[in-house]
């Protein structure tokens, strides 16, 4: 089953995507940016505070599909320059302390030009991750 996911606390598409669809107990998070949820403006501040607005963001989202971040498997990061690689670690140490998920980090050219950084990723619904498969008779 595919349920598309809708967040009025998270900024709106500005295209044809949904911010995010769950499908067979995963939640798949569309490139969200640094934008204001409240004014769905661009926050235009330093790399770091975009990179926290982003994971907010994100996380406004997996709440609407009954996940979090302490459920999110898989990043996908793109940042408009490489050198900002360190401050991207020192940011995802304060949002995944312990065990943080798997991560791909590429350098991109994002739609416009304040972003600094776009992140999409997968998590699972947190009902999910208890469940064991029914016993066979």
């Amino acid at each position: 089953m595919r349920k598309v996911i809708r967040s009025q606390d998270a900024p709106q598409p500005r295209g044809v995507y949904s911010q995010a669809i769950e499908s067979d107990g995963f939640v798949f998070v569309s490139g969200q940016g640094p934008v204001n949820p409240l004014t769905n403006q661009l926050e235009t501040g330093n790399f770091k505070s975009q990179v926290r607005q982003t994971l907010r963001n994100i996380e406004r989202i997996l709440e609407a599909a009954g996940s979090s971040l302490r459920e999110v498997t898989r990043l996908g990061v793109f940042l408009a320059d490489l050198n900002d690689f360190g401050s991207l670690n020192e940011v995802f140490r304060e949002f995944f302390p312990d065990n943080p998920p798997a991560r791909t980090t590429v350098g991109a050219q994002l739609p416009l030009p304040q972003m600094k950084v776009e992140i999409d990723c997968i998590a699972r619904r947190r009902e999910n991750r208890f469940k064991r498969p029914s016993a066979k008779s």
